[in-house]
């Protein structure tokens, strides 16, 4: 059996501050318990990205911050409000978690768990151009949303 972990991934985390690295490595453990599909790659030089059959998020350390984008298209419900910028962006919002924070992981993970489910049913540019949604914990299935 192959490693889940892309040892890109593993420079890219080992690189940074301590503090840094726990969140990285945090996140990273959500992601792949969300799903054992999750693959992990380095786009755009080096930036971490976790996919299954498209992006699901990635991640990109700042000077005071790690930013967690998930490429959720704006679609997947943000019940705990954890979501900390990109509210008008249509590709990814992020979640930025700073030195000291506790990540939310419930929340963190059932959003994790709604892209993976939006991906395996075609992804959120199609369920957000037909009104369809894939309701957690179904994977693949789609459903129309009511308006």
């Amino acid at each position: 059996m192959t490693s889940p972990h892309d040892p890109r991934v593993d420079v890219y985390i080992d690189a940074l501050p301590v503090w840094r690295q726990a969140i990285c490595r945090e996140v990273r453990e959500l992601v792949h318990a969300a799903d054992p599909g999750v693959t992990e790659t380095i786009k755009r030089t080096n930036q971490p990205y976790f996919v299954l059959q498209d992006n699901i998020c990635a991640l990109l350390a700042a000077k005071d911050h790690v930013n967690v984008f998930l490429y959720d298209g704006a679609i997947v419900p943000d019940p705990e409000g954890i979501i900390t910028g990109g509210h008008d962006n249509t590709t990814a919002r992020t979640v930025a978690v700073r030195q000291g924070e506790t990540i939310n992981r419930a929340a963190l993970t059932a959003m994790l768990k709604q892209i993976i489910a939006n991906n395996r049913a075609g992804g959120w540019r199609r369920l957000k151009g037909k009104g369809e949604l894939a309701p957690p914990g179904h994977l693949g299935e789609a459903r129309v949303e009511k308006q």
